[in-house]
């Protein structure tokens, strides 16, 4: 299971105080407690004005990697805002995001190609987001048919089906496990991923929504997920629902989790 920390983005609000007026020391320790809980990966969104976005996402993901080892998953929607970046990153991490949107795949694609970059792929286009898991599965064909154009193996792939608000879509889990199953047998080495909190956004008690979301995401086939990393209960319902679905032999990352203390009783 790829887990991807979602805390340094700017559109939560302490964090975006603390880009604002650059607080480093907030944020590396988020960095660094996000490193501690498990985490693959750091999403890095800064989530400002697009005329001082480059500048201040270059800022944020350079000081999360000298605040810990993980490499990134970096996070806009302006494809021309994450080319601006990438070439500036010691390691290589996730690039979030391309579509089927007009100049995405055109102008991230080229850019990643020879290179070791994972990149997640939202199956969306200029017409927006299809109802049915079949559009959707149309975008995943077109977006898998363009990364073997440039030679991005399927491996390098996380597909993320889209969850719409619960509030507003009471299928929207049941279309999300159409995708994720059909996309796992199409594609064997591909990943599907999602941001867990998508799926609450309006609801009360969110994290109870987003828990139910994980373990049958997973079921379905989800093994990448942009997650709160520091929930606890959240972190270690991900290394259970793993171990359960056959995925972890002997339960040794079960153990291990619970060894290095990052689930199961805080100890004090």
């Amino acid at each position: 299971m790829i887990i991807i920390g979602e805390k340094l983005n700017g559109f939560i609000p302490s964090v975006g105080k603390a880009i604002q007026e650059r607080d480093e020391a907030f944020l590396r320790d988020l960095a660094i407690r996000q490193e501690e809980a498990g985490a693959d990966y750091l999403d890095v969104c800064a989530a400002v004005d697009a005329e001082v976005e480059a500048e201040t996402l270059l800022w944020l993901a350079q000081l999360a990697e000298s605040a810990c080892s993980l490499p990134l998953c970096i996070d806009s929607p302006n494809p021309n805002v994450l080319a601006s970046v990438l070439p500036h990153l010691k390691r290589a991490g996730v690039v979030n995001s391309v579509s089927m949107e007009s100049g995405k795949i055109e102008t991230i694609f080229p850019l990643i190609k020879d290179t070791n970059w994972k990149v997640i792929a939202l199956t969306c286009s200029n017409a927006g987001v299809p109802e049915s898991a079949e559009g959707r599965l149309a975008i995943f064909e077109q977006i898998r048919a363009a990364a073997k154009d440039y030679g991005i193996a399927e491996s390098r792939l996380l597909i993320d089906p889209i969850v719409h608000t619960l509030s507003t879509d009471e299928q929207s889990l049941s279309t999300f496990s159409v995708c994720a199953k059909e996309i796992r047998a199409r594609a064997k080495t591909a990943h599907v991923v999602s941001g867990l909190s998508n799926i609450s956004f309006g609801l009360p008690a969110r994290p109870v929504i987003n828990h139910a979301f994980l373990v049958l995401a997973m079921q379905a086939g989800m093994d990448a997920a942009i997650m709160d990393v520091l929930d606890r209960e959240m972190v270690g319902l991900l290394h259970a629902t793993n171990a359960l679905l056959g995925e972890d032999e002997y339960c040794i990352d079960y153990i291990t989790a619970f060894r290095e203390g990052r689930i199961g009783q805080k100890k004090n």
